[in-house]
C-alpha cells in the first residue's frame, strides 16, 4: 500500500504527463468504503425515501448499511457525489423540478423532509384510567 505522499506524487506526475500531452484523460479515485447510513442520516432521509430519491433498491440500502454487501464501484461513485453535492445529483435526476424552483425564485436547495418515528399500526398509547375522585380527598 502506498503512503499518502506517494499517492499525491503519482497524481502530480499524472497531471504533468497530461499537460505535456503524454497522457490523455485522468484516473478517477473511487473510495473503497462509503458510509451509506451516515450519508442518508445527514440528508435526514429514511432508507425508503433515500432509495426512491436516488434510484437504489431498498434491499441494497439495507444490505449496505447492515454490512452484508459492499456497493459496487459505480454505486460508490454516485454515493460519494450524493454525499458531497446532493443538489447536483437531484438536479441531474429531476431537472424539471429544479427548473420550476429557479423560475419561481425559490431557493435551489434540495427539499429534504425529516421523518419522525412512525407509530406501529395497532399500537395505541396507554392511557391512565381516570377516577372521579383522583386528586380529591373524600371526607365523611
Amino acid at each position: 500500500m502506498k503512503t499518502q505522499f506517494e499517492q499525491m506524487m503519482d497524481g502530480l506526475n499524472d497531471v504533468e504527463a497530461f499537460l505535456a500531452g503524454k497522457q490523455e484523460g485522468f484516473r478517477a479515485h473511487v473510495p473503497q468504503e462509503v458510509d451509506v447510513k451516515a450519508i442518508r442520516n445527514r440528508l435526514g432521509m429514511t432508507q425508503a425515501r433515500f432509495s426512491d430519491t436516488f434510484g437504489f433498491s431498498l434491499d441494497a440500502i439495507k444490505h449496505w448499511e447492515g454490512g452484508r454487501r459492499t456497493p459496487e464501484a459505480s454505486a460508490r461513485t454516485l454515493l460519494t457525489v450524493i454525499d458531497r453535492n446532493p443538489v447536483a445529483v437531484l438536479t441531474a435526476l429531476n431537472p424539471a423540478a429544479f427548473a420550476a424552483a429557479v423560475v419561481s425564485s425559490e431557493p435551489t436547495t434540495a427539499p429534504v423532509r425529516i421523518d419522525k418515528k412512525r407509530r406501529t399500526p395497532g399500537r395505541v398509547p396507554k392511557r391512565r384510567a381516570s377516577s372521579p375522585t383522583r386528586g380529591h380527598r373524600i371526607t365523611k
